[in-house]
């Protein structure tokens, strides 16, 4: 059986985010062969064309790492009814310079938590157009908003809510067959 490496993002930089208790339920409940890694966003400076011609360690780092991966997947909160600046400025990092897409022909998928009823559906409205853009085959089916409840989730991702725990593995399953079909289908770039 083949492993495929999953680098995932977590669009809140915060230490305790709902979201980074998501990502480890997720990786909890993955099918085995999905190999789970954090692509750190927290360090890039802000992006600018300026760098283009002489990419900073930290642009290079997050470029190699996604590089390494098979696919990524983002667990991103909302804020201000859009994609985190984090989260945003990351794939403007990943995606330049012209012509260096790291995003291109990579399987993702996007996942959010929220406290409130509508999730994270506006950031992943947002991010969908971004990825496109980015030349991302998504997993488009099911989407995932997550109204996130410290009664459903441990601290470390435990999923303790049986219909919950149900849905995020059966999203992660899917996730995985979406991996396998878009790397079948079509070529990794160099």
């Amino acid at each position: 059986m083949a492993t495929y490496r999953v680098g995932y993002f977590v669009g809140s930089l915060a230490a305790h985010s709902i979201n980074r208790t998501l990502s480890k339920a997720l990786i909890r409940l993955a099918p085995s062969d999905l190999e789970f890694f954090e692509i750190p966003i927290k360090d890039l400076p802000l992006y600018s064309y300026d760098y283009d011609s002489d990419y900073p360690a930290e642009g290079k780092a997050l470029k190699d790492a996604i590089a390494s991966a098979d696919a990524v997947l983002f667990v991103t909160p909302e804020y201000n009814r859009s994609i985190p600046g984090a989260l945003k400025n990351a794939i403007d990092w990943a995606s330049r310079p012209w012509g260096n897409n790291s995003f291109a022909h990579k399987p993702s998928a996007v996942i959010g938590a929220s406290p409130g009823a509508l999730g994270t559906a506006l950031a992943q409205q947002s991010l969908r157009g971004v990825l496109s853009f980015c030349d991302s085959p998504q997993m488009n089916a099911p989407e995932a908003y997550v109204r996130f409840n410290a009664d459903v989730f441990t601290s470390d991702g435990e999923v303790v809510d049986g219909r919950t725990e149900h849905f995020l593995r059966d999203f992660m399953e899917e996730f995985r067959d979406h991996v396998v079909r878009v790397l079948t289908v079509l070529p990794r770039k160099p």
